[in-house]
């Protein structure tokens, strides 16, 4: 596997090892900063390490290209097929002059609840240590945003792109998303990123600023039982 086909377990290892509260062989984030969990190489040996070492009382995502078998008492509570994309080269967008602000951890309540409205993905109370995180307001209210997430060796994962849905159309995410790439992009970082196979409209949008699928990504919600 490439780095990129098990981002979850190379952030830990790498780029965020200071976010692993696991260990050596089950890597994992805090429950208040994102649900995912890495092994190596998905295999019975690390199932058997994730059997032991991962906690069963907490639900926990996987985010891989690469077909996985969960262990025999894991519930799986919800799946669905993802597309990795990446952007080589990022094509140019613009836009009528809008302001674009800096989240930090004083905006964590507008962002839960954009989050909670548009449902781009888990976003929790201190998912915004992940860090970079940019907005756009109207009429005092948050109304899109754009953050990085995972970060491995040459890549930086674009995420949380989400748009109220009284101000689509505006071309705000596109916008944020253009931006949160060239910060990326400055910092020496090739941008990706996850979406669901179905979400067409977004697909679209990433396609229109350079993004290009790469892999297809198995991705589940589960629970270990006791």
């Amino acid at each position: 596997m490439t780095t990129l086909d098990n981002p979850v377990w190379e952030a830990l290892s790498t780029q965020q090892n200071n976010f692993n509260i696991g260990n050596k062989a089950v890597k994992y984030f805090a429950a208040d900063i994102a649900p995912f969990i890495g092994l190596q190489n998905w295999d019975e040996s690390d199932l058997q390490q994730l059997k032991q070492h991962a906690p069963a009382d907490r639900a926990f995502s996987v985010m891989i290209a690469k077909k996985i078998q969960l262990p025999a008492n894991a519930d799986i509570l919800f799946t669905t097929p993802l597309y990795q994309l990446y952007c080589p080269v990022l094509l140019p967008f613009t836009i009528e002059a809008i302001e674009i602000k800096t989240l930090d951890s004083s905006h964590v309540a507008q962002m839960l609840e954009l989050t909670a409205i548009t449902k781009p993905g888990p976003f929790y109370e201190k998912t915004i240590d992940f860090g970079h995180y940019m907005g756009i307001y109207q009429h005092d209210k948050l109304v899109a945003m754009a953050g990085e997430r995972l970060k491995v060796n040459g890549y930086t994962e674009i995420s949380a792109i989400c748009t109220h849905p009284h101000y689509l159309g505006k071309g705000y995410a596109s916008y944020l998303l253009s931006q949160t790439c060239q910060h990326t992009i400055r910092e020496g970082n090739i941008p990706f990123l996850h979406v669901r196979t179905d979400n067409v409209r977004a697909i679209d949008v990433y396609k229109k600023l350079g993004f290009q699928i790469r892999a297809d990504v198995y991705f589940a919600i589960f629970k270990l039982g006791k």
